[in-house]
This record gives structure tokens, sequence and C-alpha cells, in this order.
């Protein structure tokens, strides 16, 4: 049995939705005070919108993963930004467009939007354990997720990420130029890497990572632009698997309908998967709120401005999830899936209470 840490997951992690009314600014409650925010309107177009604690909140500091564009970038100042956080939440604020657009990225009325939300240590402090100090660095040794801002010098060198063991997926982001969004993802090893913002197979390059396994102060990048060009700044999300809240691995899909089942250890409030084997196919995230049941059917694509699909399907589970799409972009037959997981409840508690059947 899979015992954890963390019996409430949603004190560090927790999917909010809600429909848009047009009203600015909007205060959207989280039940905790997040350090990464990642929105999307579910029925309309429009990019991704990604705001932490560390690089500030207001109309100049937006990152979209489905883009390559720099911090700033992506219009949120015409269309709605993250002004700041509350205690319990996040305020959206309307942009300078005069018309309903201006509520577009959080807050139109017809719109429906969803957050993901992570807890990581408030604005954070720099880190002096890699070669580079960090500008700053906001870790939670409790959930394994940290973020750090750091500036590059264009030849190898370490950062320090203040989790205390060793992470399994980092992903890492140019800020002040454009540049794509690269995932170090343990199943693929130190050589390899994929860009989340496009439906490409996984890239054998071993520059951005400097072909170096992290350690569990530091991780390694090479004189590679996008991971450590000279004097461009970086902001690098990492995550260490916590026993009962998240895990990070991979599976190989079976092309049926009575799909790969993949064990967490705990019934996934989200789920992000991707076939590392073949290009062509999109990223995918899931949660427990847009739907609410199985089988869980309604997605996002990471790498794509597109609203919510409904053709690839999973079931989750108390212990994981299991693929019910015969092939596709989730369940290929023999094809290879990375995927990353956090918890609505872990299996079983730090008490021995088993989790609630879904």
């Amino acid at each position: 049995m899979a015992y954890t840490t963390i019996d409430d997951p949603t004190i560090y992690f927790n999917t909010v939705i809600w429909s848009g009314d047009s009203s600015s600014p909007e205060n959207i409650t989280v039940g905790f005070e997040p350090d990464w925010i990642w929105g999307k309107s579910r029925n309309t177009g429009y990019n991704h919108q990604l705001f932490d604690s560390v690089r500030g909140f207001g109309n100049d500091k937006e990152l979209q993963s489905n883009i390559t564009a720099v911090q700033g970038g992506g219009t949120a100042d015409q269309y709605g930004y993250i002004s700041g956080t509350t205690s319990t939440g996040f305020t959206a604020t309307k942009g300078s467009d005069g018309g309903a657009d201006g509520y577009g990225f959080w807050n139109e009325s017809g719109r429906t939007y969803v957050a993901w939300n992570w807890k990581a240590n408030g604005s954070g402090a720099t880190n002096e354990d890699g070669s580079i100090n960090t500008i700053k660095t906001s870790a939670s040794t409790t959930s394994g997720f940290s973020i750090s801002t750091y500036t590059g010098t264009g030849s190898a060198a370490t950062v320090g990420h203040g989790l205390g063991v060793v992470p399994s997926v980092m992903i890492v982001k140019r800020t002040n130029s454009t540049g794509d969004w690269l995932m170090y993802h343990k199943s693929l090893g130190n050589g390899k890497n994929m860009r989340m913002n496009e439906a490409g197979t996984e890239d054998t390059s071993s520059a951005p990572w400097n072909a170096t396994t992290p350690t569990s102060s530091v991780f390694s990048v090479g004189a590679f632009g996008e991971t450590n060009g000279s004097s461009d700044t970086f902001v690098a999300y990492c995550f260490a698997p916590i026993k009962g809240y998240s895990a990070m691995g991979s599976y190989t899909g079976n092309g049926s309908a009575d799909g790969t089942f993949v064990y967490t250890g705990f019934k996934p409030a989200w789920i992000l998967l991707k076939e590392s084997s073949a290009t062509g196919d999109n990223w995918f995230i899931f949660d427990n709120k847009r739907i609410g049941f199985n089988p869980e059917s309604y997605y996002l694509h990471p790498d794509t401005g597109g609203t919510e699909g409904t053709t690839d399907k999973i079931d989750i589970l108390s212990n994981g999830f299991k693929l019910i799409s015969s092939g596709g972009d989730s369940n290929a037959s023999g094809a290879t899936y990375i995927y990353m997981a956090f918890a609505e409840e872990p299996l079983v508690t730090s008490t021995g209470i088993p989790a609630t059947a879904r």
C-alpha cells in the first residue's frame, strides 16, 4: 500500500473552474495562495496563460505554453491578466481592450475557464547551490515543487533548485526573448528533451542538460541558448515525486479500448501526458474537475490554444489511471508516453485510511 506524507493534496495543488461574468477585478478561490497559476479558456481558442510568484504578477508577466513568446509578449495587457494573489486564490484583472475581449483570457461572459494551481514557498530567495546563483528560488520540499529564475552564462553550469531531492521533471523557459519550453523527464534521461509547445518527438540533443542527470541540489545546463543563453533570463519549474501525492514516469500504449493501466499510488487530480516515441501527437492535460466522473473525456492541449477536446478518454482510479481510447494520441499500440500526475487523494493516508472509489 502507498502511504504518504500529504493527506490533503488540495493544500498544494488544486484545479478550479468557473464561468466568466465580465467583472474586474475577479477574485478566484483556489483554497490556498498559489505560486504557479496555469489558466486557459475552455471554450475559446485563446492561448494558455502562466504566471508565478517568483517572476511576479501583472500585465507584462504572462508566459504561454503553446507559443515561444517572450515574457509579456502574449497580449495579456489587452485581454486580461493575473494582477496578484490572495491568501485563498488569485485576482484576475481586465486588460486595456475596451470591449468584452478585455476580459477574454480570464473572465469574459459566455466563456468557461480552468486554472491549475501549485503551491511552492512564496516569492523566494537567492539559491547559491549551483555555479549560477539563482535570482530567486521558491521551493516546497514537502510537495516536491520549486520555481527558480536565473541568468544564463552561455557555458556549462549548474542551477540550484531547492528541493533537497532529485527532480524527475524540469520545465525551462527563456523569458527575455523567444524560445521553446524545454522539458527534462527522468524517463527520457539526460541526453534528451521534449518541447512542451510542440507536438514533436523527443529531441536527442544532449546540450540542454549538458548530458548530466540532476542531483538533490542542482540541475545542469549546457552551452545551449534555450536553457543557458549568455545573459538571457530563465524560469525553471522543477518537480520531484512525493509518495501518495505526485508521480512522474512512462508507459507503453496497447492500442485497445481496454488500455494500459498506469499505477501512481493515488487517485489523480491532474495528468499531463505526451507520446515521446513519435511526432505529430499533442500533449494532453486531464483533470478531475472539468467533468468529474469516468470516463474523463475533457482535455486541453498545452501545445495549442485550441478549445477543449473530447476524443481521447481515460478512467481516473483510486490508485492511478487507465487509458480507454483505442490508439490516437494517448494509447497507440507500442508507443511510449511520458506523464506527470498529482493527487486528488492518496491511495492510503498516513493513518491507513484508504481512498474512496470514483
